[in-house]
C-alpha cells in the first residue's frame, strides 16, 4: 500500500485550484522578465535554493524566483528541508512517502533513496508533523509546476545542531542529480524599519557567505537550515546569489508588523 503525503495546507497557504497558481506564476515571471537587469541569472544551475514559505500572496513571488531556476540543473531528485512549526521534534524527521499531493497532481517520492540515506544519518519519522508542516509543503506546488517528473524527499528538523544538517546537505550535494531546497522566512512581526535592519544581516550573510553574521544577528524561523547551507557553500567553494528580498508590507501596505522573505541560489 502506497503512503501518500496529503496536502494539509492546500487552499490555505496556496490555492487548491492549479489554474490560480499558474496565473500567479505567469504574472510573477512576467515581472521578473521585465525588470531583471542581468538575464544570465536565469541561466544559473543551482545546487541549492533558499525559498520562503508564507502564503503565496505574501511570499510567492520571492519563492518562485528561486524555483524557476531549478530546471536548469536537470535534477533527478529535489530534497526539501524545513523547520517544524507545529510538532515538537528532536533531530530530523524524514518523510518515507511514495507520493506527495499537490494541486497539479502527485509528485513522486523516493523512499528507496531515503532508506539508503538512513544508513548514514539518524532520521526519525514523525508522520503527524509532515501532514501539517507548511514550510516544506509550500515548496511542492512550485516543484511540480517546474519539474513534474522529479522525485521529492521531505526532511523536517526540530531541535538539532546546524552542523548535523550541514553534514547531510554536503552528502546530498555530492550527487549532481540532487537539488536541495532550504525553506525559511526571516524576521517576524517587527515594524518595517526594524525588520529591514534585522533581515539585512540574513541577506548579507547569504550574499557574502558570512556564517558568523547569520549565527549572531540573523532572525529566521529556518535559521538552522540557513546556517547549514551557508557552511556547505563555504566548505565546497560554492557561489551564492540573493535573488529577492521583501516583506509582507509590499502586499498589505501595513508597515507596523511585517514578516521578511528572501530567496537565493547556491551554485
Amino acid at each position: 500500500m502506497e503512503l501518500i503525503r496529503k496536502a494539509g495546507n492546500m487552499g490555505k497557504f496556496y490555492p487548491a485550484n492549479p489554474k490560480e497558481i499558474e496565473i500567479m506564476i505567469d504574472s510573477w515571471n512576467q515581472i521578473i522578465d521585465k525588470n531583471i537587469e542581468d538575464k544570465n541569472v536565469l541561466k544559473i544551475k543551482p545546487k541549492s535554493i533558499i525559498a520562503p514559505h508564507a502564503g503565496y500572496i505574501y511570499s510567492g513571488f520571492t519563492a518562485n524566483f528561486a524555483h524557476r531556476l531549478v530546471p536548469n540543473a536537470k535534477p533527478k531528485r529535489v530534497i526539501v528541508i524545513g523547520p517544524s512549526h507545529h510538532v515538537y521534534l528532536r533531530g530530523i524527521s524524514a518523510g518515507y512517502f511514495d507520493a506527495y499531493e499537490t494541486p497539479f497532481g502527485y509528485l513522486k517520492g523516493d523512499p528507496a533513496y531515503l532508506k539508503k540515506l538512513s544508513e548514514y544519518f539518524d532520521f526519525t519519522f514523525a508522520e503527524e508533523a509532515h501532514y501539517i508542516e507548511h514550510s516544506t509543503e509550500t515548496q511542492f506546488p512550485f516543484i511540480k509546476y517546474y519539474e513534474p517528473d522529479v522525485k521529492v524527499i521531505e526532511l523536517i528538523y526540530g531541535i538539532t545542531d546546524y552542523l548535523e544538517v550541514a553534514d547531510l546537505i554536503e552528502f546530498l550535494l555530492r550527487d549532481p542529480e540532487n537539488v536541495v531546497v532550504i525553506s525559511t522566512d526571516l524576521s517576524h512581526y517587527y515594524n518595517q524599519k526594524v525588520a529591514n535592519e534585522l533581515d539585512k544581516n540574513c541577506v548579507v550573510g547569504v550574499a557574502y557567505k558570512n556564517l558568523e553574521l547569520i549565527e549572531e544577528k540573523c532572525e529566521a524561523c529556518g535559521k538552522i537550515g540557513l546556517e547549514a547551507i551557508i557552511k556547505v557553500a563555504k566548505d565546497l567553494y560554492l557561489e551564492t546569489k540573493v535573488l529577492d528580498y521583501r516583506t509582507s508590507a509590499d502586499v498589505t501596505g501595513d508597515t507596523s508588523s511585517v514578516v521578511g522573505y528572501m530567496s537565493a541560489v547556491i551554485y
